[in-house]
């Protein structure tokens, strides 16, 4: 699951490791102008923070690119756990307070702009209770596990926040909703076969269809600049071992997300290859302008589950490079939609707290 309390919760693991940030004036660009990116981020320029505070992510760009849709636990804006909001990059400022799109009630994620950025699409557990639902524990039998709520459903809002109409109403989990550039269509994360697999439907929810049937969480999913291929991350257990583990946390609710790799099929599901075997988490993938790479975040230099940074790769699997160098997170990265620029989320530079901020750069090729 794309869900920011998972962060929060490797992000407590990886404090009570007590490694220490490096020295801010120690990496920043060598003419002082760069003062949010490593000297190592030769892809990023002009870099400029959009948050302060809390944690927030899966910020993604309206179709005219000048606004971003993003989810936040920020206690400060009157949350309790993963609400929507809409953010004007050009407004963006520590004492700017965005307009929340969700309902406020229960938990909600993956929100993305609809054609024509006047409606969104995201998921929410608002009917299964007003609350927010309960955090799992953070880990089963020393494995840390994520919460795949079964009251997540998937709804279409206005910019002023009234739901306009519910996607989907099968039992279980369906979330994860992103939108083709092309307009025309949904890939979506669901659990109506027993597993979770992706299926696309089209913008009204009809035309419901499966696109991938193995064993394991398929999630995350994002089209190619054309809108004929998708990107995702997946975990396929394969030993007998693997398998009863997989199905006894599914069973509850949970999936582990410490192994995953990145795979990619025609929209139909076709074709289906994977692309990394690095081994660890590697996940939320998304396509370069180009539609020849993918851009995604990983830990698997790490011995010890952080940091995670953003790579990238060639479709083929080939050309494997590191675009990020910080000491804690970064992910969620995301083109926008002329590819000239990158929003992702970050610890970077937050006076040691557990603050996760959005940033957007220059993309340089």
């Amino acid at each position: 699951m794309k869900n920011i309390v998972g962060i929060l919760v490797l992000l407590l693991i990886y404090a009570c490791n007590g490694t220490k940030e490096r020295e801010k004036q120690d990496v920043i660009s060598s003419d002082n102008t760069d003062t949010l990116k490593y000297l190592e981020e030769t892809h990023l320029a002009n870099v400029k923070q959009l948050t302060w505070g809390g944690n927030n992510a899966e910020a993604y760009w309206s179709f005219g690119g000048d606004q971003l849709i993003f989810q936040s636990d920020f206690s400060e804006w009157d949350v309790s756990c993963d609400q929507i909001f809409l953010l004007d990059i050009a407004q963006a400022s520590p004492k700017q307070r965005p307009a929340m799109l969700s309902t406020g009630l229960g938990r909600t994620t993956c929100a993305y702009f609809l054609p024509g950025d006047t409606t969104i699409v995201y998921g929410s557990t608002h009917l299964g209770d007003s609350l927010c639902p309960a955090d799992p524990p953070r880990s089963i039998s020393g494995k840390y596990v994520w919460p795949i709520y079964d009251s997540y459903d998937i709804f279409v809002s206005d910019l002023s926040g009234e739901i306009l109409t519910q996607l989907t109403e099968t039992p279980g989990y369906d979330a994860e909703a992103t939108v083709s550039p092309k307009g025309d269509m949904i890939v979506f994360t669901s659990m109506r076969s027993g597993d979770l697999e992706l299926y696309t439907m089209n913008l009204d929810g009809s035309d419901v269809n499966q696109v991938t049937d193995e064993l394991g969480y398929d999630g995350g999913a994002f089209f190619s600049p054309d809108g004929e291929k998708l990107i995702f991350r997946a975990s396929r257990p394969k030993t007998e071992e693997e398998v009863k583990v997989y199905k006894d946390l599914l069973s509850q609710g949970l999936v582990q997300p410490t192994e995953m790799e990145l795979f990619i099929c025609n929209v139909d599901g076709s074709e289906l290859t994977q692309i990394t075997n690095l081994g660890n988490a590697n996940w939320a993938p998304y396509f370069h302008p180009s539609g020849d790479k993918v851009l995604f975040s990983s830990n698997h230099e790490s011995q010890r589950g952080f940091p995670f940074n953003l790579y990238m790769i060639n479709t083929d699997g080939s050309g494997l490079e590191r675009i990020t160098f910080d000491d804690t997170f970064d992910s969620f990265a995301m083109f926008s939609p002329d590819g000239k620029k990158l929003v992702w989320a970050s610890n970077r530079f937050n006076g040691g707290n557990r603050d996760t901020n959005l940033f957007v750069a220059d993309w340089i090729d």
